[in-house]
């Protein structure tokens, strides 16, 4: 079976140097993806769906820490490599066996310890982390770093000013994002995946490559098939779909 794999990291430089590394030491690994920030990682994860991700933890965007938060809430969560500058605060953290890691640049003796555990746990049915992923994740989270407190949208004339809180859905509409919130719609022009990087992912649950919702307005989740759900909000008609790698978000107690 052909294993998978995305890197990531907004500078050439070492992101060459890794692939390098890999082609030598794993020449069957696939490379489906090599992303240049943290959004399009994880837009290019929900594409190919990589069974390993190479992530930077210091890159634009999304961090790679951030960009791992959203993967292991997923149906199918990657294995993750974190590559790393001398000095992260979070190093001492991976030394405990929870996560893997790489520093920069590239050793090929280190990259190969990593790689043996990736492929042990690989082996293993499902290949699980071994210690709860998101709880560390969110450990080794930075401070949160100001965002955005006001979206701006068209509506004709009028720029309106909304709150997120009062967003209770982003759709991707062609060539705009259609914003969704109490009293209206409009149109903006920021791509739903740049929105990611500015939004509370505690707040607004990305449940479709083409959908982020206000997880406070969700009244239900019903599961049609095997394979689709769709979710009710309070208070509106429309349904939402809810696309396969983020039915784990809805799994009832």
């Amino acid at each position: 079976m052909t294993i998978t794999a995305l890197i990531a990291d907004d500078e050439e430089g070492p992101r060459e140097q890794l692939r390098a590394a890999l082609a030598r030491q794993w020449p069957e690994l696939s490379i489906v993806a090599a992303s240049q920030h943290g959004v399009d990682a994880w837009d290019d994860f929900l594409e190919y769906e990589p069974q390993i991700c190479f992530l930077d933890i210091r890159m634009p965007g999304l961090t790679g820490i951030e960009v791992a938060r959203r993967m292991a809430a997923t149906a199918k969560p990657p294995q993750v490599v974190f590559v790393t500058a001398f000095g992260d605060h979070a190093v001492s953290a991976f030394d405990a066996g929870a996560i893997d890691y790489v520093m920069k640049p590239v050793d090929d003796a280190r990259l190969g310890q990593a790689i043996e555990r990736v492929r042990a746990r690989l082996q293993t049915q499902p290949a699980a982390p071994p210690v709860d992923l998101q709880a560390l994740l969110r450990q080794l989270m930075p401070a949160a770093s100001a965002r955005p407190r006001l979206i701006q949208a068209s509506l004709g004339r009028e720029v309106k000013m909304i709150a997120p809180e009062d967003v209770i859905f982003f759709e991707s509409d062609n060539r705009y994002t259609r914003v969704v919130f109490d009293g209206g719609e409009a149109l903006i022009r920021t791509p739903l995946k740049e929105l990611l990087a500015s939004l509370d992912a505690e707040l607004f649950w990305q449940v479709h490559r083409s959908v982020l919702v206000n997880c406070r307005r969700i009244a239900s989740a019903t599961r049609v098939d095997e394979n689709t759900m769709t979710l009710t909000l309070k208070g509106r008609e429309e349904k939402l779909p809810v696309s396969r790698q983020f039915q784990g978000l809805f799994k009832g107690q």
